[in-house]
């Protein structure tokens, strides 16, 4: 099972704070910093576009008979 979002953003400030050196009255700072970075990003999932692709293209779909008009 995927831990909670909130789960991830006390992680992640556990880390900011081990890794700024250990000091304390900045938890509300490092929540913060952990909360922006886990919400800037997005699932993979959510960045792929499902939507068919259109092409177009402006060359002939093969070789057409040319039609001589006569008078």
């Amino acid at each position: 099972m995927e831990p909670s979002l909130e789960q991830r953003i006390r992680e992640r400030a556990y880390e900011i704070w081990n890794a700024s050196g250990p000091e304390d009255g900045r938890a509300d700072e490092h929540w913060l910093s952990a909360e922006r970075e886990l919400l800037a990003i997005k699932p993979a999932a959510a960045t792929i576009d499902c939507r068919p692709r259109i092409t177009t293209s402006n060359k002939p779909k093969g070789k057409r008979p040319r039609v001589a008009l006569s008078r």
